[in-house]
């Protein structure tokens, strides 16, 4: 990743975590989020990393705002070669409760940022004849979890909307891949997993007994970044423990 000029769209959690990783294996980040608070902790935790980090504010859910992004990324990185969207909200509750504005809400949220942002890097990509383009997919796109509905239709979305993609730019070698991480710790799960034997419930699920962290999910993402995956695109690479095994 020496050189590699990376674009991390979701400072927290897996987002963070990925981006820290991409800067430790020399490649330049930048890393947007809306949330200043959720850029602050990803500059302290690049400067205790002793590495160096673009940070940008946007509402990638505004119109427009993906192509600002990625010419802002473009600008400050002399390029951009890798893109990573991990954007993402969920609210469990059944699909009988939710009204068409929480639905377009979470629909907009998870799968329409990675569009204009996707497409924006694509459209730089295809141009230079290279890239990598990522985005945090779920085993909710391919099972069937209660009180998923538009989480799991939104990464459901993510998965066929990249293999488009893929199938698409794959002649400019560009490649497209989702990664679907499992039960992961992180803070979108963390209300989730204090509920009384949650945690305990879903470990159950796991062939492999436990809940993964989101560094278990760099090693994957810096793999499908690298020049070492130049062959593989449109895929969904489940990082799960085995949970989409039962």
């Amino acid at each position: 990743m020496t050189g590699a000029r990376v674009l991390v769209a979701g400072g927290g959690g897996i987002g963070g975590a990925c981006a820290l990783a991409y800067a430790a294996a020399g490649a330049s980040v930048a890393v947007v989020d809306r949330e200043q608070s959720v850029l602050d902790a990803v500059a302290v935790a690049f400067d205790e990393a002793g590495v160096a980090c673009e940070l940008l504010r946007a509402d990638l859910t505004e119109h427009g705002a993906g192509a600002r992004v990625v010419a802002d990324a473009v600008e400050r990185l002399g390029g951009l070669d890798v893109l990573l969207h991990a954007v993402g909200i969920n609210d469990r509750r059944p699909i009988l409760a939710f009204t068409e504005d929480e639905w377009d809400h979470i629909l907009r949220v998870n799968l329409s940022t990675l569009f204009g942002l996707a497409q924006a890097a694509g459209r730089h990509m295809v141009e230079q004849r290279s890239g990598r383009i990522l985005a945090l997919s779920s085993v909710s796109g391919l099972l069937a979890h209660h009180s998923h509905g538009p989480y799991a239709a939104s990464k459901g979305g993510i998965n066929q909307l990249l293999r488009v993609m893929a199938r698409e730019w794959a002649d400019a070698g560009v490649t497209v891949n989702a990664l679907a991480p499992g039960y992961i710790e992180t803070p979108l799960t963390a209300g989730e997993l204090a509920k009384p034997g949650k945690r305990e419930s879903l470990e159950g699920l796991v062939p492999a007994g436990r809940l993964g962290t989101p560094e278990e999910v760099t090693g994957p993402a810096l793999f499908l970044s690298s020049r070492h995956a130049g062959f593989i695109t449109g895929h969904v690479m489940y990082i799960d423990g085995g949970r989409t095994l039962v």
